[in-house]
């Protein structure tokens, strides 16, 4: 028999903050995602939000500075097919107290994937190199690399012009482009392996493409690049993967799983 002098209440802590959190950023407007605009925020940790066409479509967290993550964002999204950074907005929160503790940007995401606000959490947009073992992955057709793949055209300017060994041209172009090429030894005691090859640049530009193909001409043929959607990797041997979208071998550009062997 219920009691009318009792009853049962649940305290929600991590509810309440996410709610505070959500009604926080639904003050701010939009700003264009630039550097100009990225770099008057103040250098603080916090919790921003990512919108394409005015809807948004990511919840994010910046452990160190706001300005260091949505740089990454920016440039990642610089060099993806079917996507204009002129497209992208972001507001931002700066959040200082017992910041790991509360988890914010779990908290948004928990408030903002229930209506589909957050559609790129989850699904492939975060920065980092998914790993080895998603090589072989077979990416959904809604994953974010499939719907916005590496876009090979991309140019990659102020090229380090004359002769250097290959290690060192390798490096600068891992950290030119705006997605992740991983190849083997890299900073491994084995990287010297690299510094056999010598390479001469005489342009001051090359799109990734014209760059992936030199890469595999200056390796024996036992090497191969291969590029998936949102990424490309380069190791000394035979590799395949259903959505793979090219391979490149000694200087050749190839149908993906198709001949490997020029």
């Amino acid at each position: 028999m219920p009691l009318e002098n009792h009853a049962e209440f649940k305290l929600s802590i991590t509810k309440a903050l996410g709610d505070q959190l959500a009604a926080a950023l639904e003050t701010l407007t939009p700003a264009p995602l630039t550097e100009e605009n990225i770099a008057r925020l103040p250098r603080h940790k916090g919790v921003y939000q990512l919108f394409r066409h005015g809807e948004p479509v990511y919840i994010g967290k910046a452990d160190a500075t706001l300005g260091q993550r949505l740089r990454k964002h920016l440039k990642k999204l610089s060099g993806r097919e079917n996507i204009h950074l002129e497209w992208m907005t972001f507001m931002a929160l700066s959040v200082d107290e017992d910041f790991a503790a509360v988890a914010p940007e779990k908290l948004l995401i928990d408030s903002f994937q229930s209506d589909g606000r957050a559609p790129w959490n989850e699904n492939g947009f975060g920065i980092n190199d998914p790993g080895v073992e998603r090589d072989t992955t077979v990416f959904s057709d809604d994953h974010f690399d499939q719907l916005y793949p590496a876009n090979l055209d991309w140019v990659i300017g102020d090229l380090p012009q004359g002769t250097q060994t290959l290690r060192s041209f390798l490096k600068f172009a891992k950290t030119a482009l705006p997605y992740t090429f991983r190849y083997a030894y890299y900073r491994t005691k084995r990287e010297s392996f690299y510094e056999q090859f010598e390479v001469t640049i005489e342009q001051p530009e090359m799109t990734a493409n014209d760059f992936l193909r030199f890469a595999s001409s200056q390796l024996p043929e036992s090497w191969q690049i291969m590029v998936l959607p949102g990424y490309a990797v380069m190791y000394p041997r035979e590799m395949h993967s259903q959505s793979a979208r090219r391979h490149y071998i000694a200087g050749l550009e190839l149908a993906p799983n198709l001949d490997l062997h020029p």
